[in-house]
């Protein structure tokens, strides 16, 4: 499908700061029509299925309207940022580490090896790269979409939804460490010796001037202070830990989702009581714009003509999710349960809801094109599966409660006479 305007474009371009400032003009006014075109289906169509879906159309493959230039790169890094700390900040680490987290790391595992053996299948284990970046794509949660779905549903602090938000938080991290250690240029020793070496790096960053305010109290008061006048120090906190910990990411040769997620998981642990403060302005300034934002560029980057061409591998991609990430699930649910058994519709539920995934899909399928061990079709083709998946799997959980069971039929009145 060629671009409509590929000459027009040329035409009034004039510098590449214009071309910046059109990109951005044309990208805002996609996010700015998503939520509304998702209201206008009830939400059935989450907003972030429409910010890909309208990015697919204004992007090269399409109307070629707005184009990823290095400008607006920059602004697309720092709202995969914003995501991914946001997705960090919903860890509870003290779950992760008892028993449902351990049990949520080794359903993950399952359905790693699962889409291992998939994806050696399809691609052949002379590229061993390419398979590892298949199997990270196919095996993660999008934590950070299933929040509002969660909200909506009336989840939240319910066995359920806390069950869900554990899969979801090892189905973001583990992949993400998997990508670390897995995918790159480095041998499996090195790159284990530089994760180390970010753990201790960023260990060191955030305690030196933890330990300074502890000794200086007036300072952290200041702090607290300015968090609620026109300053906003504790935002700019927020943000001097994640540009920090990206930089340190992008110097030790790291994928910077990486630093955003540990971004997130430390700015939630060092301010559990204050953080309440900042969570509001953090999803204000992360999804008005910047998480908009990486979302409708990231459909940019979607060839439709991949897509069309291939349906069938489209529609494999989004079942191989459902069966390698969502059926693990699903069974341990009903056999262990994470907080507590589930029966098999709830377990059904809960493996839809974690088998969603997206941003994770995103970051790997980049890192794996950027790396020369993915067709861009392939890629093309995975995030539309994750972006069907964020559309389809909610709609069928919420279904689960309208599928009478058998005790239902059982206790429904007869016909009146």
């Amino acid at each position: 499908m060629a671009p409509l305007s590929g000459h027009l474009w040329d035409a009034i371009s004039s510098s590449s700061s214009a071309t910046d400032f059109r990109s951005l003009f044309i990208i805002t006014t996609v996010a700015v029509i998503a939520p509304l075109a998702s209201a206008a289906t009830r939400k059935r169509i989450p907003d972030v299925v429409w910010l890909l879906v309208l990015g697919a159309v204004i992007g090269p493959s399409c109307l070629g309207l707005a184009r990823v230039t290095e400008g607006v790169d920059l602004f697309r890094q720092v709202g995969m940022g914003m995501l991914f700390l946001t997705a960090g900040t919903e860890i509870d680490v003290a779950q992760v580490r008892a028993r449902p987290g351990r049990l949520a790391l080794g359903t993950w595992a399952i359905g790693f090896a699962l889409a291992l053996g998939i994806a050696a299948a399809l691609t052949g284990w002379e590229t061993p790269s390419a398979a590892i970046a298949l199997a990270i794509a196919l095996t993660s949660t999008a934590l950070g979409t299933l929040l509002p779905i969660l909200m909506d549903a009336g989840l939240i602090g319910t066995p359920i939804g806390k069950a869900v938000l554990v899969h979801g938080a090892v189905g973001e991290l583990a992949p993400i460490l998997a990508m670390t250690l897995l995918l790159g240029s480095r041998s499996l020793d090195a790159a284990a010796a530089v994760l180390l070496v970010f753990v201790v790096a960023t260990v060191v960053a955030v305690a030196i001037p933890t330990r300074f305010v502890l000794r200086h109290p007036g300072v952290g008061r200041v702090i607290l202070r300015g968090a609620q006048t026109s300053s906003k120090t504790l935002m700019r906190v927020v943000m001097l830990i994640l540009t920090g910990l990206m930089a340190l990411s992008a110097i030790l040769e790291l994928d910077m989702v990486l630093g955003a997620f540990a971004a997130g998981v430390i700015v939630k642990t060092l301010a559990p009581v204050n953080f309440s403060t900042i969570e509001a302005e953090l999803r204000t300034l992360g999804f008005s714009f910047l998480i908009s934002l990486f979302f409708v560029t990231s459909g940019m980057n979607i060839s439709l003509d991949a897509v069309i061409a291939h349906p069938g591998v489209l529609v494999f991609f989004v079942a191989a999710i459902l069966v390698v990430r969502g059926i693990p699930i699903v069974l341990a649910e009903r056999l262990l349960g994470t907080m507590e058994k589930q029966g098999w519709r709830t377990s059904a539920r809960l493996g839809l809801y974690g088998a969603m995934g997206l941003p994770i899909i995103v970051a790997v399928t980049e890192v794996a094109v950027a790396g020369g061990i993915m067709p861009a079709e392939t890629a093309s083709l995975l995030v539309a599966a994750g972006g069907v998946s964020v559309l389809l799997f909610p709609l069928l959980a919420s279904l689960e409660k309208r599928v009478p069971t058998p005790r239902m039929i059982a206790r429904a009145p007869g016909p009146a006479r």
